[in-house]
């Protein structure tokens, strides 16, 4: 467990990594992955990474919300 939480670091990166992908393929119809590592197995694999890193991350979210006592539904 103590790994996992150790590459949180590298999660966030991954995170920001694909959300700036995301805003710049919207904004400007320029995919950045694909533009670096082609269409291949290499841009696949950093796409993957990412939806892992979203998967890891999660969770995580869902404790602070729980830490800061705010709710998704009324009481």
């Amino acid at each position: 467990m103590d790994l996992l939480k150790r590459l949180d670091p590298l999660w966030i990166v991954l995170l920001i990594v694909g959300g700036l992908n995301w805003a710049i393929l919207a904004l400007f119809d320029t995919n950045v992955v694909a533009e670096i590592f082609g269409t291949g197995t290499a841009a696949d694999v950093v796409y993957v990474l990412v939806g892992l890193a979203a998967l890891m991350m999660a969770p995580r979210l869902f404790e602070s919300m729980q830490a800061t006592g705010r709710r998704t539904h009324p009481a």
